[in-house]
């Protein structure tokens, strides 16, 4: 997956959840199994309606 799919998510997800799930980058400041505080923060579908795609 490009960089340019990882940024254009389809309807009825959530942005920043699949950004970090296909983007090679969004991980990357993290140390070896050390949780992602923006990941964990939507675990459990608490994602904000602004969002999601529409």
């Amino acid at each position: 997956m490009t960089v340019a799919d990882a940024l254009n998510p389809p309807k009825g997800e959530c942005r920043q959840c699949w950004y970090h799930a296909h983007a090679r980058d969004a991980h990357r400041h993290l140390a070896p199994r050390q949780d992602c505080p923006a990941c964990v923060a939507h675990m459990g579908g608490r994602h904000p309606d602004s969002m999601i795609v529409r």
